[in-house]
């Protein structure tokens, strides 16, 4: 990881996710596709990776997939 650099992840769910759902992902992108929503942005550290999943799983969100971005790897 470049020193300073926040880890960016993306994180796939099932379905398209509403504009209120993805309201309550503050700091995600999101890219709304018919079968599933691919959410992508910076996460600061674990805790905030946890924190972002459990507010996905109150959602009733289902999680497809989660993965840390290599750097560079810029979706924005």
């Amino acid at each position: 990881m470049v020193p300073g650099a926040v880890p960016r992840y993306e994180i796939r769910v099932r379905g398209r996710v509403s504009e209120a759902a993805l309201a309550a992902l503050e700091g995600m992108d999101a890219d709304v596709a018919t079968t599933e929503t691919v959410l992508h942005g910076p996460v600061e550290d674990q805790t905030g990776l946890h924190g972002l999943l459990d507010r996905i799983q109150s959602l009733g969100l289902e999680l497809v997939e989660v993965r840390r971005l290599p750097p560079g790897d810029d979706k924005t």
